[in-house]
C-alpha cells in the first residue's frame, strides 16, 4: 500500500512523538543507574551525570554487606506478590464474572456498591485498627491483606471486558450442553480472557513489589522486612547516621549517602524491568479492550 505525502508525514510526525516520549522515559532510568555506580564526592562535587568522571561500587557493597538479610527480604517480596497476585486475581475474576451477566439480579446495585469504594474510604487510622484486630502484625498477611487483595478498578477492567469481548452465545451454547456457571468461568471465561487477567496480575504484581506502606504500618520485626519495607529503612538509617554530629565524623562521610538512594532503586526495581518486556504485548491489548468499551 502507497502512502500519500501527507500521510507520511502524518505517520512521520507520530513516531518522532513517539521517539521523544521514548527517549524522555529511558534517560532518567539510565541516569539513576549511572548516578548508582558514581563516587559520592563526584556526585557531591558535580551532580549526576551521563558520564560521571569517578565510578564507584560503595553504594552497591553498602547494600550486600548484610546480603542474607536482602535475600530474606527478596524471598519475602516474591511470596507475597505471587500470593497476593494470585489471590487477587481469583478474587478479582469471581466477582466480575457475575457482575457481567445481564440477568443478574441486583447487578446495578452490586455494580455501584463497587465503583462506590472506589470513592470513599474508611481512612489509615480504622483500617489500622481493623486490620491490627485481626492479628496480621508481623505475619505475611499484613502484605498481601491491607489495600491490594481486591480492587474496584480492577473489577470494573475486568467486568467490562467480559461483557464487551466474550459473546453470550458461548454461555448460551454452554447452558445447553448442561455446563454450570462454575464451568462456564473455568472453561470459557478464565481463557478468553487472558489478555485482560495479565492486565490485571500486572497491575496487582506491581503494587504488592512496589508496596513499602503496609511494612511501615504492620511490621516491626527485622526478619519480616519485605525488600522495599528493607530498602526504606536502611535509607532512614543512612539519614539518621548523617544527621549525627560525633567526632568520628569520617566514618559518616565514608557511607553513601547520595549514590546508595540510587543504588536501591535500582536494586528495587531491576526484576521488574526483566518481566515487563515477557508480558507487554498481554498488557498493551488487555488495557485497550478492558477500557475503551465501557
Amino acid at each position: 500500500m502507497i502512502m500519500s505525502g501527507s500521510r507520511k508525514a502524518y505517520q512521520g510526525s507520530i513516531n518522532f512523538l513517539l521517539l521523544i516520549i521514548a527517549i524522555a522515559m529511558i534517560l532518567p532510568m539510565l541516569l539513576l543507574i549511572m548516578s548508582s555506580i558514581t563516587d559520592e564526592s563526584t556526585l557531591v562535587v558535580n551532580g549526576y551525570s551521563f558520564f560521571p568522571a569517578k565510578f564507584s561500587l560503595d553504594a552497591y557493597r553498602y547494600i550486600l554487606q548484610n546480603y542474607n538479610t536482602i535475600l530474606n527480604a527478596y524471598s519475602i517480596t516474591v511470596i507475597v506478590t505471587l500470593v497476593g497476585t494470585i489471590t487477587g486475581l481469583l478474587l478479582c475474576t469471581l466477582v466480575a464474572f457475575p457482575l457481567s451477566l445481564k440477568d443478574l439480579p441486583g447487578r446495578n446495585i452490586l455494580s455501584f456498591y463497587v465503583f462506590f469504594t472506589m470513592l470513599f474510604s474508611g481512612g489509615l487510622v480504622p483500617s489500622y485498627i481493623m486490620w491490627t484486630s485481626f492479628g496480621i502484625r508481623n505475619t505475611l498477611y499484613a502484605y498481601i491483606l491491607p489495600n491490594f487483595l481486591l480492587n474496584a478498578f480492577n473489577i470494573i477492567l475486568v467486568r467490562t471486558f467480559f461483557m464487551h469481548s466474550i459473546p453470550t452465545e458461548l454461555y448460551e451454547a454452554a447452558k445447553i450442553d448442561g455446563a454450570g456457571y462454575l464451568t462456564i468461568y473455568s472453561k470459557i471465561v478464565l481463557p478468553l480472557g487472558k489478555p485482560i487477567l495479565v492486565t490485571i496480575a500486572l497491575f496487582s504484581g506491581l503494587a504488592y513489589w512496589n508496596d513499602w506502606t503496609n511494612g511501615l504500618y504492620y511490621i516491626t520485626s527485622s526478619n519480616m522486612l519485605s525488600i522495599q519495607a528493607l530498602l526504606n529503612r536502611m535509607i532512614q538509617d543512612i539519614q539518621a547516621l548523617s544527621a549525627l554530629t560525633t567526632a568520628d565524623s569520617g566514618a559518616l562521610l565514608r557511607i553513601p549517602q547520595v549514590s546508595i538512594r540510587m543504588a536501591i532503586a535500582v536494586v528495587a526495581i531491576l526484576p521488574i524491568l526483566v518481566l515487563y518486556p515477557l508480558i507487554q504485548k498481554y498488557f498493551a491489548s488487555g488495557i485497550m479492550l478492558g477500557a475503551v468499551k465501557g
